[in-house]
């Protein structure tokens, strides 16, 4: 049961979603704390990881809450509904490319959707601000700093802007996951 489970629930999350793995974050956190897969801490942790390893973070959120909740046939079933859709799509749009682009209703839903996505993307990343930094996990949560994850935070932002400073470009994205594996270590 389990396995039907989690292969329609991330069918749906494929299906539903656009702006990729960032853009589906906010409707996995929903399905895995309504169905009490995992905890706010816990999710919090997976996305981590699901940043810090190669491939796509959908994919690899649904592989890995699939692993949590039915082993390694869930994580097939959960990583095959998350990926079904788009790539039914994907295949239907390669087929018709070339002419569906010309339709201006394309355009402008595509330039509609847009937005939608950006808002999703930013509600997520404050949710988990608000969660990883100040303990806040629902809308009545209590206020209280967690201090090591604010050092960490303080961190990795001062790295970055002297690094954009002295060498004039953005700092690779793998030596700030790497210095935030590390201060975890120390601080954690």
């Amino acid at each position: 049961m389990i396995y039907l489970k989690l292969f329609l629930t991330f069918l749906k999350i494929g299906l539903f979603t656009f702006g990729g793995g960032y853009g589906m974050i906010s409707l996995i956190r929903e399905e895995c704390l309504s169905n009490c897969w995992l905890t706010e801490s816990e999710l919090l942790n997976f996305i981590a990881v699901a940043e810090s390893t190669p491939g796509p973070i959908a994919v690899n959120m649904a592989t890995f809450v699939g692993s949590a909740q039915g082993g390694f046939a869930g994580a097939l079933v959960a990583t095959a509904g998350v990926v079904l859709p788009s790539f039914v799509i994907i295949l239907a749009i390669a087929a018709a490319l070339k002419n569906i682009l010309k339709f201006g209703g394309v355009k402008a839903a595509l330039e509609g959707v847009r937005p939608a996505i950006v808002g999703l993307i930013t509600a997520t990343a404050v949710v988990m601000l608000l969660g990883t930094v100040f303990g806040i996990e629902k809308a009545d949560g209590v206020f209280a700093f967690d201090y090591k994850s604010l050092i960490v935070l303080a961190v990795l932002a001062l790295v970055f802007a002297l690094y954009k400073r002295i060498r004039k470009k953005n700092i690779s994205p793998v030596l700030l996951i790497i210095l935030s594996g590390i201060l975890g270590v120390i601080l954690f």
